[in-house]
């Protein structure tokens, strides 16, 4: 017996990055889910790509001497021109062999992306238009954020009658085609801002309070929950203090997938005429308007169709690498 007492002698650590070597160093989670979202480049290049284009819309319009929304006969349909390179040989304001810069004296005008059928300089309507997208953009957020989260959290906290008839009216919500209820509110509003916010309202949380009630029904169960309930903690404190925390990773992915979705529905209902009206100009209305005059003048079409089509798959790179970093199976990698 004393053999065996002097063989396994307990260590006294007095240092304590003795203790450290060999406990191991504790790093928090958002830390953690930090640097695993930097070591993906796609949601780097998507993050970096998103506030370019954010500080575009931003600055854009206020760049050069033009505006969105004057109207100029004299310089209608002119193709993108660009100072510095003009002299390379792209951007220089020709359409194959024909320059209308040159032909029509326009020597010292410059259109950065050209000009529409109305003579409306295109570069102040691109950015005005992406604005219009990150708006919605905040606007589908918020209602993630206030209608689908605490909906989804009711229903999956409380369960019983209570989630059986919440989840028969989401089933009901979502049977409604979007385009039906947009077409309703177009009928009784005009078409617009608003008519898209109350259509979003209605159907665009629905996907958000799935993944929470779901994510709620798993964490509800577990020790801590009963702890609280055990030591007096009201249904409130519970579901924002203990469960909420909890999910909050799962709802930052969520979220950016909701993203891209709701701008591809305003500019899709822009599109085929049900978006904001002229003056206002959105990626879908432009894209709308260059569709038009696609084989004559690509230039109104292809701008706004690269501007869009980066934002989305901007926003879908960075809801992959949240996705892979708030995944605990990826820790390791």
């Amino acid at each position: 017996m004393d053999e065996r007492k002097e063989r396994f002698n307990r260590v006294q650590l007095r240092d304590s990055k003795q203790q450290e070597m060999l406990v191991g160093s504790t790093t928090p989670f958002l830390k953690d889910a930090w640097r695993r979202f930097t070591k993906n480049k796609g949601a780097l290049v998507g993050l970096i790509a998103i506030g370019l284009i954010f500080l575009f819309a931003l600055i854009g319009p206020y760049i050069n001497e033009h505006a969105y929304n004057v109207l100029d006969k004299i310089h209608i349909n002119l193709p993108p021109r660009v100072p510095f390179l003009e002299k390379l040989g792209i951007f220089n304001g020709s359409e194959g062999k024909y320059n209308p810069y040159i032909e029509k004296g326009f020597t010292n005008d410059y259109f950065w992306f050209g000009t529409d059928v109305l003579g409306r300089d295109l570069w102040d309507r691109v950015w005005m238009g992406t604005r219009i997208s990150f708006y919605i953009a905040m606007v589908a957020v918020g209602i993630d954020m206030v209608i689908g989260i605490g909906y989804g959290m009711v229903s999956g906290f409380f369960g019983g009658k209570v989630d059986m008839v919440m989840q028969r009216i989401v089933e009901i919500l979502s049977g409604i085609p979007n385009l039906v209820v947009v077409t309703l509110f177009v009928l009784v509003l005009k078409p617009g801002m608003i008519s898209i916010i109350l259509a979003l309202m209605i159907t665009g949380w629905i996907s958000m309070s799935r993944v929470v009630r779901s994510q709620v029904l798993k964490m509800k169960e577990h020790e801590f929950i009963l702890a609280a309930k055990t030591l007096g903690a009201s249904s409130f404190v519970i579901l924002f203090k203990e469960l909420l925390p909890n999910i909050i990773g799962q709802i930052i992915v969520m979220t950016m997938f909701s993203i891209p979705n709701a701008i591809f529905y305003e500019s899709f209902l822009a599109f085929i005429g049900l978006g904001l009206q002229p003056p206002l100009a959105s990626l879908g209305v432009l894209i709308a308007d260059g569709y038009r005059a696609m084989i004559t003048h690509p230039h109104l079409v292809i701008f706004p169709t690269v501007v869009l089509s980066v934002l989305m798959l901007s926003f879908n790179l960075i809801a992959d690498g949240l996705r892979d970093a708030f995944d605990p199976k990826m820790k390791g990698f």
